[in-house]
C-alpha cells in the first residue's frame, strides 16, 4: 500500500512518536522512510547573504538526523535523512511530490478546547489541507 513515507522533523524530541509510527508502518509494508528537515530561510534575503549561517545549521541537522536514523538501520529498514532550505510547508509539499510520497506522518499539537481556532495556521494543518497524499497527524 505505502512505498514511500515522509516524516517532516524539526529535530526536537516531539518528533519521536511520529517517527516510531512511520517505522512500524514501514516494517509492515516494506516501505522506505524519509526524514525531512527544512531549514527555514529568512524571507526577503538571498541565500548567499546568510550562507555560512545556513551551512552551520545544515551540519548540525545532519548530525542529529544521523543519530536518529542509526538505530533503525540496524533493523535493515530503508530510511534516509534529507535537508532542504526554504519555506517549510512549500518544501515538504515539493519533496512529497518529487519523491512519490504515499503517506506523510507528522507531529501535531493538541488543540486547546477553549480556543479551538487559535492554532489553525500551523505547519501540520497546512500540510493536511494542501498535501496530495494522505497525512497522519500524531498528537
Amino acid at each position: 500500500m505505502f512505498k514511500n513515507i515522509l516524516v517532516p522533523i524539526d529535530l526536537t524530541k516531539k518528533n519521536k512518536q511520529a517517527l516510531d509510527i512511520a517505522v512500524k508502518i514501514a516494517i509492515h509494508t516494506k516501505s522506505k522512510v524519509y526524514l525531512l528537515h527544512v531549514v527555514q530561510t529568512i524571507a526577503s534575503t538571498s541565500f548567499s547573504e546568510f550562507e555560512d549561517f545556513y551551512r552551520n545549521l545544515e551540519e548540525r541537522a545532519k548530525k542529529n538526523i544521523d543519530k536518529l536514523i542509526t538505530p533503525y538501520k540496524k533493523n535493515k529498514l530503508s530510511i534516509e535523512g534529507k535537508i532542504t532550505f526554504g519555506n517549510r510547508v512549500g518544501e515538504i509539499l515539493s519533496f512529497a511530490g518529487k519523491n512519490k510520497i504515499d503517506l506523510i506522518i507528522m507531529n501535531s499539537h493538541k488543540v486547546n478546547p477553549k480556543e479551538p481556532t487559535k492554532d489553525w495556521g500551523t505547519i501540520s494543518h497546512k500540510i493536511g489541507i494542501l498535501s496530495q497524499c494522505p497525512v497522519m497527524l500524531v498528537k
